[in-house]
């Protein structure tokens, strides 16, 4: 089929700012999608129907009109953060032609002289403002789509709390257009200044004295965490992780989560890595919603309820950890069955009853069985010992291709 649908990318400097082919196909368009100011940005000579994305948004509109004369506008580069991306996941590309205008990252970078492949580029349009925290470390630079002319200051708030308030700030509005204007300061001077709703923050990290800086490296400190004692510990946290082996993608089930380190550790080593938190205790789910958002996944989405019926009709998974409740009935068997194959299962047991179980499971289903022993000095009067943690039994396993 011959592509009906043409998404053009406009800036601030409007239809002036458009090449040919895109103005003509503006020009031709029986139908124009756009948020409205971009339609507002359109000269009276486009005769084509503008019409203004409902409330809520949804790409119904165009799809019904399929095979028409449609052009769809987005702002600057459609494919990055932008509508583009979201239709290309529903029309085939040869139906689709998308004609780009420079994306406000690439004017912010061009203003201020950054090179935007050492750039973070990021976006919290309809998106938690916490997901930033991943990406807090002195010396990177962070380019932020903002949602609105609040943004600048949640951010900066944002900044503070995790000890980077030496940071620097500028906040460009209205990028490429006559109204460009920016707003600088470090975020521990921010004053809420009004700002007007089309912006972009540019962030300088700079991190506090007193600023803990998290690695996305496996085991972080357990101080890291709020948890109530039901937590896998640091160093046995590292072992596990190295053995789910997180991809780029991929989807993890953390069974019996706790306070859902596993999990969140998990998506913090890949953007694009996601995790289903499996929990039912009710002070344990409320843990796993603070951990995940200060530790910058707020993503991770959290499953109220005991496996393993909570189990049924989830996602399939690439990994799954179960730390808790391995002795469930049931529990075993349907994670291996919903597991895909080529995936990874890791368990973890700590009591008699739950080892001997993966010792059966490992007679009959293969698998390789580690034995963690971990000691840690402190203090025995004027001197120092060892203080043995309880030792942990990790059972992992992977999937064939043909179970």
């Amino acid at each position: 089929m011959a592509p009906w649908l043409t998404v053009v990318g406009i800036g601030e400097d409007g239809f002036s700012g458009l090449g040919k082919i895109a103005r003509r196909a503006l020009l031709s368009a029986t139908r124009v999608f756009g948020g409205q100011r971009q339609l507002d940005l359109l000269p009276a000579c486009i005769r084509a129907e503008r019409l203004a994305w409902p409330s809520p948004f949804s790409l119904a509109p165009v799809l019904q009109l399929r095979g028409k004369s449609v052009c769809v506008l987005a702002s600057g580069d459609p494919m990055l953060f932008g509508v583009g991306a979201s239709l290309a996941r529903v029309i085939p590309s040869e139906e689709t032609q998308v004609l780009p205008s420079p994306s406000s990252f690439s004017l912010a970078a061009a203003r201020l002289g950054w090179a935007l492949q050492d750039v973070v580029c990021l976006s919290v349009v309809a998106r938690p403002v916490a997901a930033l925290t991943l990406h807090l470390h002195s010396g990177v630079r962070l380019l932020v789509l903002s949602n609105d002319g609040s943004s600048p200051a949640v951010v900066a708030a944002l900044l503070r709390e995790r000890g980077f308030g030496p940071s620097r700030l500028c906040v460009l509005e209205h990028v490429g257009g006559s109204a460009e204007r920016r707003v600088e300061a470090r975020a521990d001077d921010w004053n809420a200044p009004p700002i007007a709703a089309l912006n972009l923050i540019a962030i300088e990290c700079i991190a506090s004295p007193d600023a803990q800086p998290l690695s996305r490296m496996g085991g972080l400190p357990d101080s890291a965490f709020k948890h109530d004692g039901q937590l896998t510990k640091r160093d046995v946290r590292a072992i596990t992780l190295a053995r789910l082996a997180p991809l780029p993608g991929q989807l993890l089930w953390d069974v019996g989560a706790g306070s859902g380190s596993i999990g969140i550790e998990w998506m913090r080593t890949y953007p694009n890595c996601r995790a289903l938190a499996i929990e039912a205790d009710d002070g344990r789910q409320q843990l796993i919603e603070h951990n995940r958002d200060a530790l910058g996944v707020p993503g991770l989405q959290l499953i109220r309820g005991k496996a393993p019926q909570a189990l049924e009709g989830l996602e399939r998974p690439d990994a799954i950890f179960i730390g808790g409740g391995v002795t469930r009935e049931g529990v075993l068997d349907t994670c291996w069955q919903h597991l895909k194959p080529g995936g990874r299962l890791v368990a973890n047991a700590v009591t008699l009853q739950s080892e001997t179980l993966l010792m059966s499971w490992r007679e009959h289903h293969g698998g390789e069985l580690t034995r963690i022993h971990v000691a840690q000095a402190k203090p025995l009067g004027d001197f120092d010992t060892w203080r043995q943690a309880l030792p942990i039994t990790l059972l992992e396993m992977t999937k064939p291709f043909d179970a």
